[in-house]
Parts: structure tokens; sequence; C-alpha cells
């Protein structure tokens, strides 16, 4: 029997046993938006809106026929989680929905999503799934994809998961089969993690220690609450922990990659060489230097391309960012005869680039960074661990190290909050949005730029505006702030 979850009419999912073969088409689902449920980083949203136990189930029994439709062979699907209180249950659910189809689950319960994708792409694996929603708050939660080796789920194979889920019947589409499935197994591997330790340990250069460094981490009460610590301290390093439990109720919440005060504040009283701050999932890191200055992903970009340019392992000398780049940084590599290539915000755009240049490092402002010559997602540990490594090796602060690169043109980025989904999706439809970011960057002309964008994770339309002016750059982003404002909220 299979649970197939549909709308009751009072705006609730209810769940009914069918038939396998015979599951009852899900495009009727009123509570399901109409844009696409696959975002730029897996399913997010609300717990107990679109995701909740009945969903998850079945998400996971769609996304086992396709995943099993995509390989040659039936292999066992990792499972990792964030500290969210929601994520025991959603985790639950996928493997609930994953063992029906008689697939084998591998869960390692709390863990950092790039250990999901490490240990996905070396093990024996057909996939792998994160419970997170990242840098988002608490009551927000996400389920994130990996392929057998350990990259973002594909669009194409999103698009059989969505498909199957929400419009077609299971027994018929893209050569699935629901005959004789079997019973897969649920196992708890925790052991596993220590092999994602080892390779961190391993990625940093050979004797690096980092003897008489204080180093303050904030863990966002999140998934690196039992990885970085230990690595820091296994290195020599003084550690200094905030929000350093596993707390649901807290995770990102005014602290984090997201919410740097504290750090600053802690950097600076307790006179540490350096902080790091991760997000929820520690796929993404930022700085703060020993002044209490933000260290962000263009910081880390341009002090990692210096170190990988230095040793000749970095091809044509190519660094891969985003359109949020800022200009300071980009001017600043492109005089050390470095060159960048920018794509559309979202690490897997950076990561798709860099497969297609052969570019072996990029990542985001926003502090994913991915080094191929480590691994092939972002690792927020793995990035923290490098810059402190590299810090050490040279000789000088990391402020130092700041005051030597670049100074970056004032940007400025505001979030306004819009909720309907579908409603945020059509921003570029609103003539008068349009009309006002043609007027901006008509009056910045090659002083500035704009870049106005629905977020693919939270309920937001992003406003970032940057120019060499600081009062310029102030203006339109008010201005255009009031007019999204006005026309969406």
């Amino acid at each position: 029997m299979v649970t197939s979850i549909y709308h009751n009419g009072n705006g609730r999912l209810n769940a009914a046993s069918q038939d396998p073969g015979k599951v009852k088409s899900l495009n009727h689902l009123s509570v399901l938006p109409k844009i696409p449920l696959f975002g730029t980083d897996g399913i997010r949203g609300k717990v107990g809106e679109l995701l909740n136990a009945p969903f998850a189930l079945q998400l996971g029994f769609c996304a086992a026929q396709v995943l099993k439709a995509s390989v040659k062979e039936t292999k066992p699907i990792i499972i990792g989680q964030d500290s969210r209180n929601s994520s025991d249950m959603l985790a639950m659910a996928m493997a609930a929905g994953l063992t029906s189809a008689g697939v084998e689950v591998w869960h390692l319960g709390l863990c950092p999503t790039p250990c999901v994708a490490y240990l996905t792409r070396t093990l024996e694996t057909m996939g792998g799934i994160m419970i997170s929603a990242s840098h988002n708050p608490p009551e927000d939660n996400g389920i994130k994809f990996f392929d057998h080796q350990g990259l973002k789920l594909p669009k194409d194979l999103a698009q059989q998961i969505e498909n199957l889920l929400l419009n077609n019947s299971i027994d018929s589409q893209n050569g699935l089969t629901q005959t004789h499935l079997g019973w897969g197994k649920h196992y708890q591997r925790r052991e596993l993690i220590q092999d994602y330790l080892q390779t961190l340990r391993q990625s940093l250069p050979v004797g690096v220690d980092l003897q008489g460094m204080r180093i303050v981490l904030d863990l966002a009460w999140g998934a690196s609450v039992e990885i970085a610590p230990a690595l820091f301290r296994a290195l020599g390093a003084e550690v200094i922990c905030l929000h350093e439990k596993p707390d649901g109720d807290r995770i990102n919440v005014n602290c984090g990659s997201t919410h740097l005060e504290l750090l600053q504040q802690a950097v600076k009283e307790y006179q540490a060489d350096l902080g790091v701050a991760f997000d929820g999932d520690a796929d993404r890191v930022l700085a703060v230097d020993s002044l209490g200055r933000v260290v962000d992903g263009d910081y880390i970009l341009y002090f990692w391309g210096q170190t990988l340019k230095a040793q000749k392992q970095l091809p044509d000398n190519l660094i891969i960012a985003t359109v949020m780049a800022n200009l300071g940084f980009e001017n600043a590599w492109r005089s050390l005869g470095g060159q960048l290539i920018r794509t559309a915000v979202g690490d897997q755009h950076v990561q798709a680039q860099m497969w297609e240049t052969g570019a072996m490092l990029g990542g985001e402002q926003s502090g994913h960074i991915i080094c191929h010559h480590h691994g092939v997602s972002g690792d927020g540990i793995q990035t923290a661990l490098h810059l402190a490594a590299l810090v050490h090796q040279s000789g000088n602060s990391l402020a130092a190290l700041v005051e030597q690169s670049f100074q970056p043109y004032p940007q400025i980025l505001r979030n306004v909050r819009v909720e309907d989904r579908e409603r945020r999706s059509k921003w570029k439809e609103c003539e008068p949005l349009q009309k006002a970011i043609t007027l901006a960057e008509t009056e910045m002309g090659t002083q500035g730029r704009v870049l106005v964008r629905a977020s693919g994770t939270e309920p937001l339309i992003r406003v970032m505006v940057e120019s060499q002016c600081a009062q310029s750059a102030n203006y339109w982003t008010e201005h255009l702030v009031k007019v999204v404002q006005h026309h969406f909220t």
C-alpha cells in the first residue's frame, strides 16, 4: 500500500491508502503552489504549510522512483539533517517514503550539508538528502537533494520528481515501475561522519597547525556544533564558541553568518585573531577580522585565489563569482592578472560555470565557497579551516591581509518581505518597478549598478545597489525599495 496525500476541501492535507500503480494524482491540491516546488536549493518553506509529514512521505516515495530510474543499480540513499525541531519529523517521513519504495536509507542525523554531499559522492550510494533550511529562521525547513555524484540534483531529475508528485500516475511515466518494490531498510550511520572529518583535515596543507591563534566560532545553534570546534582545537587553535549547542528553537536567530553583530563583539572582547560564523547547515561561512570588520565571500575568494595562484594551482587565474560580487573585488583581482566570470546568484550556477570552464575556485559573496581541489560542494567548515591556515602561514593578521587587498565599492542590499510566492515570482512583470530600475541605471551610468531579484530560498524580493558614490547607492536603494513595497506589499 502507498500513502497519497489529497486536499479535503477545508485547507488540510489528508492521507489515503492506494494500490501501487493507482496513486492519486496530486495536481488538484490547492495548498500546493502553482509555481515550481523546487527552488534554487531544493524545496523550502514554512513547516506545517507545504512541508509536513504526508508531503515528505510522498516526496520520498516519488524521489526514490526517479533516482532508481537514473542509475543502473539501486543503492542506498543518505539522509542528514540540521537541528531544527521539525527536522526529525521530515527526515523520518522522507525515510518512510524511500523505504516504502524499496530503497535502503542511511541516516546520519545532525551533520552539515557538505557532509551529506561528500559521503554521497564517495560511498556507493544512489543519492543524498539534507533536511535543512540553511540560513532561514527556525520555523522554516527544506529538503535538498543530491545525485550520486554529490552534486545538486539536475533540473531534469527535479522536474521528474515534481511531475510525479503533482501530475502523473506513478506507474506510467518515464519508464518507472511499481511492481515488486520490496521494502527498504533504515540504518543509523553516524560513524560515517568520521570519514568527512578526516577528509577535511587531509585537505589542509601538510603540517599545518593553528598554534597561537585565538579563534571565535559562531555555530548558530546548528549543524556545525559537533564538528567545527573539534577540528579547530585538534589543529592547535584556542577556540571560543558562541551558540554552541544544537537548538531547534534558536537556529540562526540573531546569530550565524546572517547576523554577525555578536561575533564582532566577541572577537574584540576576547582579542581574538579572527572569528568565523556558519549558517544553520554549515555550507557557508563569513569571517570577522580582529578589528571587527566583516570578511565576506569576496575577500575569501581573493585571499584563497592569491594562494592558489602563487602555487600555480589556479587555471587561467580564473575565479567564478556571481552578479553580487563587489566591483572593488573584481577590479583588484583583474589588477593581479586574474580573470573573473559572473553567474546568476546561487551556488549551483557557480558550480555549473566551474565545470564548464575548468575553474578550480568559485563562490558567492554570502560565503558559499567551492574549491574543486578539495570537493564539489560549498563547505563552510572547510573554507574556515583554509582561511585560518592561510592567515597563519602568511605571517600576517587577517586584518593586515584585508588592508592589503581591496576597497569595496559601497554596496547596499535591502530585503522586502513578500509572502505571496506566486506574486513574488512575477516581479519582472511589474512595469513601474522595471521603469524605476532603468531610471536608476541610467542616472548612475558606469559608476554603479542595480540588481533586483526574488529570493529562491526566502519570501523576499532583494534590492541591491552598488555605486562608487555612497550617497547615490543609498538614494537609489531607498527609491527602489519604496517601489517594491508599494506594488508588492
